[in-house]
């Protein structure tokens, strides 16, 4: 029988409110735009820089350097590169699963999303709940910063799956469902792995993470960037997106 102490309860509310933030994102489908294809282009931009600005500035950098330390640059480039590789393999198979359903590519991209941002959030909830049970100060801080880069991950599902549907409330669901690994990745690490979790094998799966959110957004969001043909607003949205992120990072 496991009993919950303040310090867990806590640990367990900052993961759950870092991870229900992709809903606060996907409510942005209520907003009506005279131009949808504007609309739909500058969020799926937004949204695809930011994917790929997490990866590029945060997951690998962070998981190379706690890589490095434990096992030296040749181990840490065969980690770290087949790791990012499984991870591209992983969306290239569930794309093509996807495709056989459906043929409409915003629905793909907003599945792709979600599944992309769950295995993204699971680790993320685990590292918020660990850091949030040694110092709650700490915890709060990172759990902070997780709902601010959570915010723009629920508009890339809501936002592609509302377009291609017209339902909203699809968009919002499966925006709710990604964020809810999050706190489901706290549980787990309270009840089953928190004497097996480290930092190194927290690398391991975000370096498979960025492998993920890498191929989504090259892949799979930038071809469908291009097909609404307007530059400008698109690289709005990316550096929008990237600036997002950097701030965070400095700030958090």
């Amino acid at each position: 029988m496991y009993t919950i102490n303040n310090n867990v309860f806590f640990s367990l509310l900052v993961s759950l409110l870092a991870g229900v933030s992709t809903f606060l994102g996907g409510l942005v489908v209520f907003l009506r735009f005279k131009d949808k294809d504007k609309f739909i282009c500058f969020c799926l931009s937004f949204s695809l820089s930011v994917m790929i600005s997490i990866s590029v500035f945060e997951l690998i950098p962070d998981s190379t350097l706690v890589l490095y330390n434990n096992f030296g640059i040749f181990w840490t480039f065969i980690i770290g590169s087949v790791m990012f590789l499984l991870g591209k393999a992983l969306v290239t198979k569930i794309n093509k699963k996807i495709t056989l359903l459906s043929s409409n590519d915003l629905y793909r991209v907003g599945v792709l999303s979600m599944i992309a941002l769950m295995v993204h959030n699971f680790p993320e909830g685990i590292a918020t709940f660990m850091a949030s049970y040694n110092d709650l100060s700490t915890g709060i801080s990172l759990g902070i910063a997780i709902m601010l880069h959570n915010i723009p991950e629920g508009i890339s599902i809501a936002v592609p799956v509302y377009y291609a549907t017209n339902k909203r409330s699809r968009g919002l669901i499966l925006s709710l469902i990604s964020g809810l690994a999050e706190p489901l990745g706290a549980i787990l690490a309270y009840v089953l792995l928190k004497d097996y979790i480290n930092e190194t094998l927290v690398s391991v799966v975000l370096m498979f993470v960025a492998g993920i959110m890498t191929t989504l957004a090259i892949n799979e969001m930038i071809p469908e960037v291009n097909k609404y043909n307007n530059k400008r607003l698109s690289i709005i949205g990316m550096i929008i997106g990237a600036i997002l992120v950097l701030v965070n990072l400095i700030l958090f």
